[in-house]
């Protein structure tokens, strides 16, 4: 499954877009301006995904790579 697709599944899912979730990081902290601060573990990041929007880990991640700028929207 190519990383886009994780997206448009969250999306799916959730009703929530890339540039929501990295709204919504920022209102919760972990991010500045969609961009993860370094002192935000993975963990915290998924677990806020996983409580909050019922994500599995491995969408959890995805959303976090997002975040974390390992990778961006329309990767593969």
């Amino acid at each position: 499954m190519s990383f886009q697709a994780y997206l448009d599944n969250i999306q799916k899912k959730t009703g929530k877009t890339a540039d929501d979730f990295k709204k919504l990081a920022d209102a919760k902290g972990f991010s500045d301006k969609g961009v993860l601060k370094p002192a935000v573990k993975a963990t915290q990041v998924t677990n806020w995904l996983k409580e909050e929007f019922e994500l599995g880990h491995g969408h959890a991640m995805a959303v976090y790579a997002l975040l974390k700028g390992i990778k961006e929207e329309g990767s593969k």
